[in-house]
């Protein structure tokens, strides 16, 4: 049976968190004096000298409606990255305890564990790109705090079997994380509505994909309000800027714009699969839920070359286990989409192929 008391280290079990002069006074005034702020306002035509609201309920707020769960299951980070490394430094104790990963997947997992002294245990992917089932079972011991699962994988761009996922979600007594960056192009529905099934559950997603904010940084984890109040608990106190916080917000009114460009990209990603399959340099191309493709190629390195000479920058994925040979390809708006193309047959129209 899980609890998440068992698997939170001691010094955050007795951690008194900072208490910022935001945290101690919430609501309206029209003299602040309390947070030693600069009175006179910023250099600039907005004023920022003001603390942004370190809980950024307004943001929440629209997210809950848009993603149907309550602000009070929602944190907000400096990107994805800041609640990967939280999720270290609340539940992993360095030097003794371990992780599970499923490689090949987003790099990050594994970058923050080191940094935190954190054993990662790799389960390689089958070379359908699916859970190990075994492997995990065999892999986790009493010392096993957090699975790492992206689904829709980064860098395969396949969905992971979702009753997989569930049969983990139900048998382990440490924290599932589905990092969920890449689900608004998937048929895959997202994890974040079985949150009240399971108490385990951390789904992670991000404005910087389908919302395009990268930019902005925000990165979103959704679980239980026991786990995001850990969360808010080991977070700076504002992790997010008011920059950001105001333009998330006036972003998350834009749906419907969202909405279409999902729809396009999804269609160009279709498109560019079905003109990559026509090229003899190019031998296989991975099913994909993501906004991007794992394409395999004959020469991925002298491809990956003649690329960036003529201004076109993809990923060479060649030296990741079980992507050999591979470039993963972002979808990119059809013009961009058509350069590509054109490259591609010039490439063997060069390397007579």
């Amino acid at each position: 049976m899980f609890n998440l008391q068992h698997i939170l280290r001691k010094n955050i079990k007795e951690l008194v968190p900072y208490s910022s002069a935001r945290d101690e006074f919430k609501g309206e005034a029209s003299v602040y004096l309390d947070a030693n702020e600069n009175s006179y306002g910023s250099p600039l035509n907005e004023s920022f000298n003001r603390y942004p609201d370190p809980l950024q309920y307004k943001v929440k707020k629209r997210l809950s409606e848009i993603k149907g769960v309550p602000p009070r299951n929602i944190f907000l980070g400096n990107g994805s990255d800041e609640a990967i490394d939280i999720l270290f430094r609340a539940f992993c104790n360095p030097g003794s305890d371990n992780v599970i990963t499923v490689p090949p997947t987003y790099g990050m997992y594994e970058v923050s564990a080191n940094i935190n002294d954190v054993e990662v245990r790799k389960i390689k992917l089958k070379t359908d790109f699916q859970l190990n089932m075994e492997g995990i079972a065999e892999a986790i011991d009493e010392h096993t705090k957090i699975i790492f699962i992206c689904s829709p994988n980064n860098p395969t761009g396949n969905s992971i079997n979702r009753d997989d996922i569930e049969t983990i979600l139900a048998n382990f007594n440490g924290l599932v994380v589905i990092d969920e960056a890449y689900i608004n192009y998937s048929r895959q529905k997202t994890f974040i509505q079985e949150l009240t099934e399971y108490s385990n559950l951390v789904v992670l997603q991000t404005l910087s994909k389908a919302w395009g904010l990268a930019g902005l940084r925000i990165g979103m984890a959704f679980a239980s309000e026991e786990i995001i109040e850990i969360f808010n608990k080991v977070k700076p106190p504002y992790n997010i800027n008011e920059a950001s916080q105001a333009l998330a917000l006036q972003a998350l009114q834009n749906v419907e714009q969202v909405n279409n460009w999902i729809k396009e990209t999804v269609a160009e990603r279709e498109k560019l699969k079905s003109e990559l399959n026509t090229l003899e340099s190019v031998l296989t191309i991975y099913p994909s839920d993501a906004n991007f493709i794992l394409v395999k190629t004959i020469q991925p390195k002298e491809i990956y070359q003649f690329m960036v000479n003529r201004g076109i920058i993809v990923r060479d994925r060649s030296k990741v286990e079980l992507c050999e040979g591979c470039l993963r390809i972002t979808i990119g708006t059809p013009h961009e989409n058509e350069l590509l193309i054109e490259a591609f047959k010039n490439f063997e129209e060069l390397n007579k192929i």
